[in-house]
């Protein structure tokens, strides 16, 4: 039998709190009910299940789909249960199909749509849920779950737009890396036994690039050690909370690279904020929601402190001025939003800023860094073959100066 928690208010207005065994939420909403107790949220432990599907993450364009297909439903006036049983049975993800299952026996035990998808974090991210709890209370599931579809839909763009730009340059240089690396250490390596037998000096071009072969042949344990330093540096950043805040401050300082993972957080950020403030979601808890989604420490801190100021009572525009994040135009956005009480608009129209911004910096980036990766690449295999060349030019004026017998 599954174990629930349960957070309640009795009829004096306290919060009660607690676990009870029972077959579904159902039983234990109605066990609340005899207890003269209102319940306020409800949720299953973590069970074997849930282990099991924690283990794998859906991935992005799978939850758009899913959710694309499902406001359709929705909006045709089908029930969700049957909804998500014939998505169910087109799906070819497993951990969707997974999910769904889980998703209609929790509906089915009396649970609602929004408390039954917080159960899967694998599958639904914070924002997702937020909004989706904020959807039920308001009855507009079918239109926000539309504006779910659409962000992800813009998400997932982007990143196959950094994506695309960064696979073309990253595959001509490990082929240029395999072949350089092919050139120094086999073909150099016979020259300079030829070398050695002619007794002539080795051209500078050579001499430099068996210098650098030699130091990954004859001193090995340095790049070794090198490169285990740098995994040690990953996991550093991957698993404590300064290598976190290291890595997040040093992606926003790359040249380039850097203002379009800015840029993509901003607008992350304004398309989010403005979704939930739309579906009816509190200020302060749809800037937590979203605060957490920006995925990136540096930003965490400061929109963390902006929402304990507009906690307080500093408001939101100012706040967030003052983190120093976000340009000009959308401060003025923002400022406009909240004097006119058009906020969720303002946002909107900030959010689609950034988009087009980032589209224009994704372009740049990938009309200045193909060329300068094929430079690097060039020049390198350039100064390879000036090595080659120079080498067997060496060879034939050695057996030129060989006097004969």
């Amino acid at each position: 039998m599954p174990k629930f928690h349960y957070v309640a208010v009795d009829a004096a207005g306290a919060t009660v709190q607690g676990a009870l065994k029972r077959e579904t939420i159902g039983d234990v909403r109605a066990w609340l009910q005899e207890q003269s107790l209102f319940p306020i949220k409800i949720g299953e432990r973590s069970s074997r299940l849930n282990l099991e599907l924690t283990s794998e993450k859906l991935k992005k364009r799978e939850l758009m789909h899913f959710s694309r297909q499902l406001a359709v439903f929705l909006r045709a006036g089908i029930p969700i249960i049957d909804s998500l049983e014939t998505i169910a049975d087109e799906a070819h993800d497993k951990v969707l199909r997974k999910v769904i299952a889980d998703l209609v026996e929790k509906l089915r035990g009396g649970t609602t749509f929004a408390d039954a998808a917080a159960l899967h974090p694998e599958a639904f991210p914070n924002y997702y849920l937020g909004v989706l709890k904020s959807a039920e209370l308001t009855g507009n599931l079918d239109e926000t779950i539309d504006q779910l579809t659409a962000y992800l839909d813009r998400e997932i763009t982007a990143r196959s737009k950094v994506v695309a730009a960064l696979v073309y340059p990253a595959v001509v240089f490990g082929l240029a890396i395999i072949t350089i690396g092919i050139l120094a250490v086999v073909v150099l390596p016979q020259f300079k036994k030829l070398f050695d037998e002619l007794g002539t000096d080795l051209p500078l071009p050579t001499r430099l690039l068996l210098g650098m072969t030699g130091l990954l042949t004859d001193f090995f344990y340095v790049p070794v050690g090198m490169i285990f330093l740098v995994i040690l540096m990953f996991v550093w950043m991957a698993t404590t909370p300064s290598g976190k805040r290291a890595k997040d401050k040093m992606i926003l300082r790359l040249p380039l690279l850097g203002e379009i993972i800015k840029y993509s957080i901003l607008e992350r950020f304004c398309l989010i904020l403005s979704t939930m403030t739309k579906a009816g979601v509190s200020l302060p808890e749809a800037m937590e929601v979203t605060t957490r989604s920006t995925g990136n420490s540096v930003f965490q801190e400061k929109l963390e402190i902006s929402r304990q100021a507009m906690v307080s009572g500093s408001g939101l525009a100012r706040p967030l001025i003052e983190t120093g994040l976000f340009p000009g135009a959308a401060r003025q956005m923002m400022t406009v939003g909240e004097e006119t009480g058009t906020l969720d608009d303002q946002l909107a129209t900030a959010s689609e800023y950034f988009n087009r911004e980032l589209e224009v910096k994704i372009r740049r980036f990938t009309s200045l860094f193909e060329p300068l990766t094929i430079l690097m690449v060039g020049a390198a295999v350039g100064f390879v073959a000036i090595a080659l060349v120079s080498a067997m030019y060496g060879v034939l004026n050695g057996f030129k100066g060989e006097e004969p017998k």
